[in-house]
This record gives C-alpha cells, structure tokens and sequence, in this order.
C-alpha cells in the first residue's frame, strides 16, 4: 500500500488538520529523511500553504485544532502544536498548548525545528500599492532610479517583466533593464 493511500485510511480521507476532503496531500513533518506514516501526515491546500508559509496564518482555520490536536499520531500532535505555537497572541491557541500533553520524544521533535519560536506573521513580496508580487511577474516603475555602479538610468513607467523575487529580502526583487539585471526595491514599483 502507498503512503497515500495508507495515511487515507488511517484519516478516514480527510485532512489530519482540520478534516477539509478536499486538496489532500502527504506533508512528511520535518525534520524527515525517509518519509513514513511515523513522520507524515494528510493535509489539505489550505493547511499545506499556511504550515509552508506561503500563504498568510488564518486564526479562524486553525480553530479546528482544540479537536485535532488529540490525534493519536505522534506527527499530527507535532503539526497541531507547532502551529498552536505560531497562533499563541490568540486566547484559545495558548489555551490549548497549556492543555496539549506531548512525550519528551514528541516534544522534542515540535521544537526541532524551530517554527515554534516564531510567530504567525509571514512578510510577502508586495509592490507599492501593497499587491503581493510573483515570481514572473510584470511590474512598473514609479520613480525613476539610477543604478549604483552604472550609467544606466531607469525611467519612471518603464516595464520590467518576468521578475525575480529576492528571497531573503523581501523589500527587494531582480529584473531586467535594458538587457542589464538589476535589483530593485518594491517601494519603486507597481504590479504591471
């Protein structure tokens, strides 16, 4: 029997999570290295994008835990408290971490990887205007910008396409100007 289908039948076909049927997928909890039904779990889109920080934490999503939270699963406990620890500023999140009992072995493995110190805010690329940015996207100028250590001179309304996003800086993208790759800052542009 594949992972999938073996972690289908223990969840009854439903996200471990937050019991959504829809969009389900094998997360292997990390850390991992050799994914298992001991080290992975079922998740939907919804709660894969939120536990990958691609998308925004959603308080309201999460409430489902207070139930979840008492899987039998030693890595859904490990998801439920991890993401518990990113939703601690709300009352019924630290409520149930103070009511979430993990063995030591368990408990170590929430905290291996760090997630549990940070909190549920996730910084996103975003243009001028506050419009999240994509990899590949079109954007524009809204000041003109001389580039350090050139000649080159950006004018404000020119378009840049199919643009890198910087992903330890989210204040700054790569793209192309006149056939040059630069770096640019998202205050000076505009989604396209």
């Amino acid at each position: 029997m594949s992972l999938a289908q073996e972690l289908k039948t223990r969840s009854g076909n439903k996200c471990e999570l937050c019991t959504s049927e829809n969009n389900l997928s094998v997360y292997e909890v990390p850390p991992t290295s050799n994914a298992n039904s001991d080290n992975s779990i079922l998740v939907c889109k919804t709660c894969l994008d939120q536990i990958e920080k691609t998308e925004q934490l959603d308080a309201s999503h999460w409430r489902i835990l207070t139930e979840t939270m008492w899987s039998e699963f030693a890595p859904v406990q490990v998801v439920a408290w991890r993401m518990l620890s990113r939703l601690r500023h709300e009352g019924w999140a630290a409520d149930s971490l103070d009511i979430l009992y993990l063995d030591d072995d368990t408990l170590e493995w929430a905290k291996k990887t760090g997630d549990h110190e940070a909190d549920g805010t996730v910084e996103f690329h975003q243009d001028s205007n506050g419009t999240r940015l994509y990899e590949g996207d079109t954007v524009v100028l809204v000041k003109t910008l001389d580039v350090k250590g050139s000649t080159l001179s950006a004018k404000l309304g020119t378009v840049v396409k199919n643009i890198r996003l910087v992903h330890d800086n989210t204040e700054q993208i790569e793209g192309k100007v006149e056939g040059q790759t630069i770096v640019i800052l998202t205050k000076y542009l505009r989604k396209g």
